[in-house]
């Protein structure tokens, strides 16, 4: 019987990130990686083995590679590395937005293309590259199945008071609520976490808090594998000061810039792009720079956005009823423990809780979710 696998792609907004799992009845692990970085800019592409072994590297000249020639691009790859034999049964799919009627994967079809696309205005700096990676992928593998695995997803179980906001109620009924984000990377978590609680039920997590802290960051409180409430909302441009999103911000504070004459556009780039540490220190946005920089201007950007982190873990932990675990994931949550330490520090007054650092693998959950519906 030909060995089959699952393609995992992530688009971001000048990004292509591929995974490709073996499966044999169920997803055995990783085979193949790879990115199309820079698209728009300087597009470069990487291959690599699931070791890391560098298999291919190329670049482009500037505005070479679009989101739909980054599929190609990729796919033509797989077909160099793939084993003998083997075929890509399936296709799973990152999209950020899910809106209140996808609350699990769905096998894509033009009318759910058609739902994605009404969700645009909801996260315009994600949605579109989620979509023009999934319309490359149909056209370039027609008889392949696509599935689309949602970041907002795992969220879908909190109390509905904890997705409200004090607005009049048809704002609330045409979907301006908290919608929160990151639910791949902490169903990932909470899926591994249960996992190890079978294997030793001493090591239930009980009320969980999850740290996922990358360029963009968020908290999520986790009982019982689900989510209870998280710190991002309608947009992922709240909660936590991010790599350059500033986070929670008093709207008022919108409504003096616009009558400062900033527009909607230029507000928009200034909390997303313009805004967190990179804004805060005025140095970087990477972590790593800040934490090894002397500058006192980086020392108050990590400030920050430790303090914050500690403000919103009293907030979660008041959902909760308490606190048992604290897990930390993401590239900073991993390979910063300067940070880990000083958030698990600033929350002892929480009293006795487990620390772990665990590894995301957004990708992997994909892959899973992949499987098991086209199963």
């Amino acid at each position: 019987m030909n060995e089959s696998a699952i393609l995992v792609l992530n688009a971001g907004s000048s990004s292509l990130k591929v995974s490709v799992f073996r499966v044999l009845g169920v997803v055995e692990g990783l085979q193949l990686r790879g990115q199309v970085s820079g698209i728009g800019t300087a597009p470069h592409f990487e291959f690599r083995h699931s070791d890391r072994e560098l298999l291919e590297e190329r670049s482009f000249a500037a505005g070479a590679i679009d989101h739909r020639t980054a599929v190609d691009l990729v796919l033509e790859a797989c077909g160099r590395h793939l084993r003998p034999g083997q075929r890509i049964a399936a296709c799973g799919h990152r999209v950020v937005h899910g809106g209140t009627r996808y609350a699990q994967p769905v096998r894509i079809a033009p009318n759910v293309i058609g739902e994605l696309e009404r969700l645009i205005p909801l996260a315009p700096l994600h949605q579109p590259h989620n979509l023009a990676a999934i319309r490359g992928a149909m056209q370039a593998m027609p008889d392949v199945p696509q599935v689309a695995c949602f970041d907002t997803a795992f969220h879908r179980t909190q109390p509905e008071l904890a997705q409200r906001f004090g607005l009049p109620r048809k704002y609330t009924e045409a979907g301006v609520i908290r919608y929160g984000f990151h639910g791949l990377s902490y169903e990932y978590i909470a899926r591994s976490l249960e996992i190890r609680a079978k294997r030793d039920p001493n090591l239930a997590p009980g009320r969980t808090i999850v740290a996922h802290l990358g360029n963009g960051a968020s908290l999520c409180a986790i009982c019982d594998g689900k989510s209870i409430a998280t710190t991002m909302s309608f947009t992922p441009a709240d909660g936590l000061l991010m790599g350059t999103r500033c986070g929670s911000l008093d709207a008022g504070v919108l409504i003096y810039l616009m009558r400062k004459g900033l527009t909607a556009d230029q507000i928009e780039r200034l909390i997303d792009f313009e805004s967190g540490l990179l804004g805060v220190s005025g140095i970087s946005s990477d972590m790593r720079e800040l934490l090894a920089s002397s500058d006192p201007r980086a020392r108050e950007a990590v400030d920050l956005f430790v303090y914050r982190i500690g403000r919103e873990i009293g907030s979660l932990a008041a959902a909760l009823g308490g606190l048992d675990t604290l897990v930390f994931t993401g590239g900073i949550g991993e390979n910063a423990p300067a940070i880990r330490e000083r958030v698990a520090r600033d929350a002892a007054w929480l009293g006795n809780f487990r620390t772990l650092m665990i590894p995301t693998d957004e990708e992997f959950r994909i892959a899973e979710h992949t499987q098991r519906l086209l199963a």
